[in-house]
């Protein structure tokens, strides 16, 4: 029996999410509810503790931990830190799962995937934490776009004759200019995106005006199809090729997702992942933030005392509440339910949707999905299929059944080995069989969630200060939506908060006077905010 190989499916089949609970434990975190205190013994009569909260164990929130522990080592301050997750695990939208629900096998990541090197927080992570970088999927695979009838495009194979035939693919179907110039202004768009690491990165609280400080305006005013046209870039590369690493990132066409974001998808070279799961560096950061982290915690209010001005946290399942001097919101307003009081104090929050994926993974010991699905004969099928919408957006056909289907190398042992099975549990599933034939098919997970924002061209995004003392961290999702963003809007978001109640932040102000120091800082390429001063 030949070793399984692992396929991932995304947005395709509607079926009941089948979510597995992770099966860690890590004797720092509390998986009960924390003893909380009566308010009326805590609050003094005008000063709130010196205590903040953090609401969701994300990216975001995690990170959050994180930078006011830097912080607190350099400014020597006293803030106390409790993180509320109403999960029982770290990492948000970051999970694997195990096949079979085996945890000696490899994890898989389910969500958030991948980073790259110019990732710097999350990058500079993995080397300080001592996380192992591996290579995302498979290198040998063949991909190829595919519109709902024929695949318009194939490339890879994992040999040097097939890069050289790559290439000259691209430039026969959509010409030498349109992949330059999107590479262009992917490289520009980057440049500008590195300076928020720099020393003299912006302690922003607005997102509008900071997206006008790195000329990005025309980018998020516009759709990613909109937007290329505007740089000469070819309709039909835009259209095809731009569409299905869009679709493939963040489930939306290029004619309905803002170009900053289609930029975005476009610079996942080289990217990498955690051996294990990402969901370790986040695990890392509250380790080493000395923060108090409470699972399945969920908070239910927010009420300001009008006396002392504190927050009082309240959660599910207690009729008391904890004060603190700031809170931190990492996860999406809406989604947290979070009741507010009183509400006229908080800063109006805009709705914000979010694209429902449905996501299959699969083992299977079918070396390609079937030929016959897609109408080959005498080859094999791509390996790596991506999809794209412009058949039905030039009036020509149906849409495709699935946004994506990736395989991502054979199933291993933690030890490395392959696995063998010689008996496969039966799936009552037709279109499965169809996909990878009769028999091919073993462990099936299936997993419904609000995997990315939708995010349509727009110049207005949600407040980042909420009212005194609340600052909201996923007020940037709108904006760009990755791991790596989400920890950078938490450092300034942090920085925010210590600069209004504690008069002090990541970072001590930098000497101007020394100005050749100050200059080697901003071209030091290792020199990340945050984590350097």
């Amino acid at each position: 029996m030949r070793p399984e190989l692992l396929f991932c499916l995304g947005a395709a089949l509607t079926a009941q999410a089948a979510a597995l609970r992770l099966p860690f434990n890590i004797p720092f975190f509390s998986n009960d509810q924390a003893p909380l205190i009566d308010i009326d013994a805590l609050l003094p009569a005008s000063t709130p503790p010196n205590r903040v909260a953090i609401i969701g164990a994300g990216a975001g929130g995690s990170s959050a931990a994180f930078w006011i522990a830097k912080a607190k080592e350099r400014f020597g301050l006293d803030i106390e830190v409790d993180v509320y997750e109403k999960n029982d695990y770290i990492g948000g939208r970051s999970t694997v799962v195990y096949p079979y629900n085996n945890t000696e096998y490899e994890a898989v990541e389910l969500g958030a995937s991948i980073f790259v090197k110019v990732n710097r927080n999350i990058w500079r992570a993995t080397e300080e934490f001592g996380l192992e970088r591996i290579g995302f999927g498979d290198d040998n695979n063949v991909m190829g776009i595919w519109d709902g009838q024929e695949f318009v495009l194939t490339t890879g194979g994992g040999s040097f004759l097939g890069s050289w035939m790559d290439t000259l693919k691209v430039i026969w179907r959509y010409g030498i200019t349109a992949p330059r110039r999107a590479q262009a202004i992917v490289k520009s768009m980057f440049t500008q995106f590195l300076t928020l690491y720099t020393p003299s990165a912006p302690r922003f609280s607005n997102i509008t005006a900071l997206a006008s400080s790195l000329g990005w305006t025309p980018a998020i005013a516009s759709t990613t199809a909109e937007y290329f046209d505007t740089q000469g870039i070819g309709r039909l590369f835009t259209r095809e090729l731009v569409d299905a690493v869009t679709r493939v990132n963040y489930g939306q066409d290029v004619d309905s997702l803002h170009a900053l974001e289609g930029m975005c998808s476009l610079a996942a070279e080289n990217a990498a992942s955690v051996k294990g799961g990402n969901f370790q560096v986040f695990e890392q950061f509250l380790a080493r933030s000395n923060a108090t982290v409470h699972l399945k915690t969920e908070v239910t209010s927010l009420i300001q005392d009008a006396a002392s001005g504190a927050w009082l946290v309240g959660t599910g399942g207690t009729t008391r509440s904890r004060a603190y001097r700031g809170v931190i919101l990492a996860a999406p307003f809406y989604s947290a339910a979070i009741e507010v009081s009183p509400p006229a104090l908080l800063a109006p929050v805009p709705e914000q949707p979010y694209v429902h994926l449905h996501v299959t993974l699969l083992s299977t010991t079918a070396r390609t999905p079937s030929p016959a699905y897609f109408g080959l004969s005498g080859e094999s099928a791509p390996t790596e299929v991506l999809t794209t919408h412009n058949r039905v957006r030039e009036g020509l056909g149906p849409e495709p059944e699935f946004n994506s289907m990736t395989y991502h190398g054979k199933i291993k042992k933690v030890d490395g080995s392959p696995i063998e099975h010689d008996e496969w549990v039966r799936v009552e599933d037709e279109w499965l069989k169809n996909m990878f034939g009769a028999g091919n098919v073993g462990w099936v997970l299936r997993k419904e969630w609000d995997a990315y924002p939708v995010l349509p061209p727009t110049v207005s995004f949600p407040p980042i200060k909420l009212a005194k003392g609340l600052y909201y961290v996923n007020a940037f999702e709108p904006f760009i939506s990755t791991m790596e963003t989400e920890t950078i809007a938490s450092r300034n978001v942090v920085d925010l908060l210590l600069h209004d109640e504690f008069d002090a932040s990541i970072c001590p102000a930098a000497d101007t006077a020394d100005e050749e120091a100050a200059a080697a800082k901003t071209q030091d390429d290792q020199f990340v905010l945050g984590w350097d001063c």
